[in-house]
């Protein structure tokens, strides 16, 4: 079996509710520091030095620690080459994935020849600590975990992050915490990952900081484990347009936390309208929820379509028979979306 990302298109002008985007777009701040670029900047490799110490403060963390990569894609990517790229093909080293999960684990994995085991998440999208411990053997070589989950944006606990890093001592363990501004949640600066020197924890500013066309991402691990990933990343990975836009982004905490409080009621809103509707969903932390719509999910994707609303179609995920994945952003957004599916659901003009 063979694995790649599934690009997820929306038609031209739809709002885009299908893609775990910032629907505010980046802070004004980071429009002006792109200004600022001259022909000169465009035309040398970029310095890293003031990127890497704003991130590195963002985040808490020492810079030997932090490695930036173009897009956290890069990062998984580059987490993969690294715990498999010695496997033989007669006999691969292997990458566990807790499913429904983002494909680039899959991908990343399969493409560098490793193996993927898959493990399923519980009945209503319970974390399988217990069945990830399990599927570990003597080949595993990188363990891919997403906190918040993607698509149901669920938690992992704590202790089970540990616990499944203390038993795959062998492994590299990517906590992928792309959604961690939205829930508070973060193994940076927890006691434990401290003493956890296989773990990895990857960041994103594409959604809280609205930097996804810039392609920014960052590594933080142990200095000791950092060392061979950053041998697999080009030396200019992040180009020179993320660099002067990353110090700005950080610099505007005002707008940081406006569009955060902006979700946390378009999450609200949306759950609200989906009680009023009796439509199933699960609680989520990330800027995302997940919602079953069962037989009524093609007409309700179709009808959002037509009032120009995309939303992501998750059904051929497991555990998600007729769900669809719906971003929350700007509140003004989120309030065109529960509209339209209320005149879909209800049948209004």
């Amino acid at each position: 079996m063979s694995y790649e990302y599934e690009r997820a298109v929306a038609a031209g002008g739809a709002l885009r509710l299908h893609l775990n985007e910032n629907t505010a777009g980046c802070s004004p701040g980071v429009i002006t520091a792109l200004q600022r670029l001259t022909r000169q900047n465009v035309a040398i490799y970029p310095d890293y030095e003031t990127v890497v110490a704003a991130c590195a403060a963002r985040l808490g963390v020492q810079p030997e620690c932090l490695l930036l990569t173009n897009g956290l894609d890069d990062g998984i990517l580059a987490t993969a080459v690294s715990a498999l790229r010695n496997s033989p093909l007669e006999e691969p080293f292997e990458a566990i994935v807790v499913v429904p999960a983002f494909d680039m684990y899959a991908a990343c994995a399969d493409a560098v020849g490793g193996r993927v085991v898959e493990v399923p998440l519980g009945p209503e999208f319970v974390f399988p600590v217990r069945e990830v411990i399990q599927a570990v053997t003597t080949r595993t070589r990188a363990i891919f975990l997403t906190n918040p989950n993607n698509p149901a944006g669920g938690l992992i606990p704590r202790q089970d992050v540990v616990s499944i890093a203390r038993a795959a001592s062998e492994a590299l363990v990517f906590v992928d915490e792309a959604y961690a501004d939205f829930s508070g949640e973060t193994l940076i600066g927890d006691p434990a990952f401290l003493t956890l020197e296989n773990v990895v924890v990857g960041r994103t500013f594409a959604k809280a900081y609205g930097l996804a066309g810039l392609r920014a991402g960052a590594l933080v691990a142990a200095p000791e484990t950092i060392a061979p990933l950053r041998r697999t990343v080009p030396p200019y990975t992040l180009n020179v347009a993320a660099a002067v836009a990353l110090p700005a982004a950080f610099e505007d905490l005002a707008y940081y936390e406006w569009y955060l409080a902006q979700l946390r009621e378009s999450r609200r809103l949306l759950c609200a309208t989906l009680d009023r509707l009796d439509v199933k969903y699960w609680p989520s932390s990330a800027n995302f929820v997940l919602a079953r719509f069962g037989r009524n999910l093609e007409r309700v994707i179709g009808g959002l379509a037509t009032r120009q609303v995309a939303i992501r179609d998750r059904s051929g995920d497991p555990g998600c028979h007729g769900c669809a994945r719906i971003t929350t952003g700007v509140v003004e957004h989120t309030t065109r979306c529960v509209e339209a599916l209320e005149e879909v659901l209800c049948g209004a003009a």
